[in-house]
């Protein structure tokens, strides 16, 4: 018995350590006490421990939802990919905007936007928070494995590790940096405006003539692109370059220095820039081909249509059905057809 209650106090201090957030902190209110959490080594165990739950999660949808849909649809293989890839994400990223939604609206955050940086550093994050950055890092650390068991095309890889390890850079960054409430409101706009792109890829794979929904994103993702600019730079540049506490202490947590807040709005930046710089160019390539393929119609319309038989006539004159040269000889004969 006494080996089976230690048994059962080791198995339940590894499952509550890949189950449960750690490092766990009372913080004491006016009212009573709060538990806040902040981050470890440990989180990593828990990181891993969802990976395999995504993976999970990941081949339910695959197998129960889009495969189904797929066979009706009857894609070619570059497009059942491209299916499966936005059928994945339309699923995570609309689980995450509500997510995201419900944590920004009950920690305050779209209420109170100077709480984006005051009280810098946001070391201490409540439940949700903390539960909500491990979930994001175990997606896209999940979206690794799944290159290989996809079987995504060799030719997309490098596409789909640019921005999986975008995904990590960020989200990882706002986390070990005490900028998670900065995080979630720039992870809120971006999943708002993925989501929005692969449900235009979905529905253009069912039907090919519905192209509104590209329309709309095309028009929201700029937006999108200067509310990020614009958000990151008032609360780095101007937000926390106004704290009192501006030393640069790992161990306390902070890192509101000007190298490092110049290293994060450039960082932010220069992806936003390079996101940017790619939508253009496809769609300056997609209005190339549009345009080609109308020029092309047009041609194929301004072509006159040439009868379905042409009658040559030789020169001369016509007698008895003989067609005879000027000097009445008939060097070669032809019958023509009766009218």
């Amino acid at each position: 018995r006494a080996l089976n209650h230690a048994r059962h106090q080791v198995t339940a201090k590894i499952a509550f350590l890949c189950i449960l957030p750690q490092y766990n902190v009372s913080v004491p209110t006016a009212d009573s006490e709060t538990v806040n959490y902040h981050y470890g080594p440990k989180d990593l165990a828990t990181i891993l421990f969802y990976i395999l739950i995504t993976i999970i999660l990941h081949a339910v949808v695959q197998e129960y939802i889009l495969d189904k849909i797929s066979k009706r649809l009857h894609l070619s293989k570059v497009k059942h990919s491209k299916f499966n890839e936005s059928g994945q994400l339309v699923v995570f990223h609309l689980s995450s905007v509500a997510w995201c939604l419900y944590v920004v609206a009950t920690e305050g955050y779209l209420s109170n936007p100077r709480s984006l940086w005051e009280d810098y550093p946001h070391v201490y994050l409540s439940f949700q928070v903390k539960f909500f950055y491990l979930g994001q890092l175990a997606y896209w650390l999940h979206a690794l494995p799944e290159l290989y068991f996809q079987k995504v095309r060799k030719e997309e890889i490098p596409r789909q590790l640019q921005y999986i390890c975008l995904y990590l850079l960020h989200i990882a960054g706002a986390y070990l940096l005490n900028l998670s409430r900065l995080g979630l409101i720039l992870l809120l706009l971006q999943y708002s405006t993925e989501a929005l792109f692969h449900m235009a890829r979905l529905f253009y794979f069912a039907d090919e003539n519905n192209e509104r929904l590209f329309n709309a994103w095309a028009a929201v993702f700029g937006v999108t692109r200067l509310f990020i600019f614009t958000l990151a730079v008032l609360t780095i540049g101007f937000g926390l370059a106004r704290v009192e506490n501006q030393v640069f202490d790992p161990e306390k947590g902070n890192f509101n220095t000007l190298p490092c807040r110049l290293g994060m709005l450039l960082l932010v930046c220069v992806a936003q820039a390079w996101l940017m710089w790619r939508f253009i160019h496809s769609q300056l390539r997609h209005w190339r081909e549009y345009w080609k393929e109308q020029s092309a119609k047009r041609r194929v319309s301004a072509v006159p249509r040439l009868p379905a038989r042409l009658l040559k006539r030789e020169p001369g004159f016509h007698e008895n059905g003989v067609v005879k040269t000027e000097n009445g000889t008939s060097s070669r004969t032809k019958k023509l057809k009766s009218p």
